[in-house]
């Protein structure tokens, strides 16, 4: 039997329905976390609000902004599985919107949490050497007019 081709993701669709963010306190040993600890489960939509807000120039380790969104969220951890997953989410959503002309202004810089070599750039649609030269005009001077 013929397999029927694979579909490529909408990664828009992806986004636009995950599930809200929520705040669960874990019940037994999840990822690394130990369980009774409050563990914040973010959305495509935090990561890009956060990502958004990296100033120009600048970039964060994600387990920092895993860090930060617990605190901002009262909880002692951030999930790392849905984090990684919803960062792929908006990686792609932005290379999308590269790829449609969107001005890099207007896209959410995932190049800043996004390491070239790391396990999610690897899973990526585009390659170290696309993330590398997307750091690098981030730190260029804003052109003016």
């Amino acid at each position: 039997m013929a397999q029927r081709p694979k579909r490529p993701t909408d990664w828009r669709k992806r986004f636009d329905t995950a599930k809200p963010p929520k705040t669960v306190t874990l019940h037994t040993d999840f990822a690394g976390i130990k369980a009774g600890t409050v563990m914040y489960i973010g959305s495509p939509g935090t990561i890009a609000n956060y990502i958004a807000r990296i100033p120009r120039g600048e970039t964060r380790a994600v387990e920092r902004m895993r860090n930060e969104l617990a605190r901002r969220n009262g909880a002692q951890a951030t999930c790392p599985v849905t984090t990684a997953i919803y960062l792929k989410i908006v990686a792609e959503v932005a290379l999308a919107d590269i790829d449609d002309g969107k001005p890099l202004e207007r896209v959410v810089p995932f190049w800043r949490v996004i390491e070239p070599g790391s396990r999610i750039a690897k899973r990526l649609s585009c390659d170290d050497a696309m993330i590398e030269h997307l750091r690098g005009l981030d730190r260029a001077e804003p052109r003016i007019g």
